[in-house]
């Protein structure tokens, strides 16, 4: 068997814990980081992109599945049917690309917005749609908004933090 890429769970808030662990035993691993810029300027300013999971390339032939499972600070490999779940090597590069990208650009940042303020969606499948911002997630990038369906009916939607941008007072988009 080949080196492949796998998926692996660590225990909540231990991803760096793990990401060392994996570094120190000679495994390669890829620990997708994010700079944010959080409204709390003690908050954290660097944030996993995926929390609670990380990335190891291996042949689990030579190393062996137990290796991962019982390593401090994991819960072990994901996997479906008792079997590891292996990650496409252009899926790994498309990450990286967009970590870099985001870092590049200076990081996610988040404006507080209020509930009902209108925002504008402009990626994603409701691109192009005006809705109304209900929440922002717990512990997430990501938000939970209200989009105007048939007969003034709203149905919340959550997507990402980047796909939406508040409505300027001025502007005037319609929706689809």
């Amino acid at each position: 068997m080949a080196e492949h890429w796998y998926a692996m769970q660590s225990k909540p808030n231990r991803e760096d814990a793990l990401y060392k662990e994996l570094v120190t035993r000679g495994v390669e691993a890829f620990f997708p980081r994010i700079r944010v810029n959080p409204v709390n300027p003690r908050a954290r300013k660097i944030k996993a992109y995926f929390p609670g999971y990380l990335f190891v390339h291996v042949d689990l032939d030579k190393v062996g599945y137990s290796f991962f499972q019982y390593m401090p600070f994991s819960r072990g490999m994901v996997a479906f049917d008792h079997e590891p779940a292996t990650v496409p090597e252009n899926l790994i590069q498309a990450i990286r690309q967009r970590v870099q990208e985001v870092n590049e650009a200076g990081g996610v940042e988040f404006e507080e917005m209020e509930k009902g303020s209108r925002v504008y969606i402009f990626d994603g499948p409701f691109a192009g749609y005006e809705a109304i911002f209900d929440v922002r997630l717990p512990g997430t990038e990501r938000v939970r908004v209200l989009i105007e369906l048939l007969s003034k009916r709203y149905m919340p939607v959550e997507m990402q933090v980047g796909q939406i941008r508040r409505v300027q007072k001025n502007s005037k988009r319609s929706t689809r």
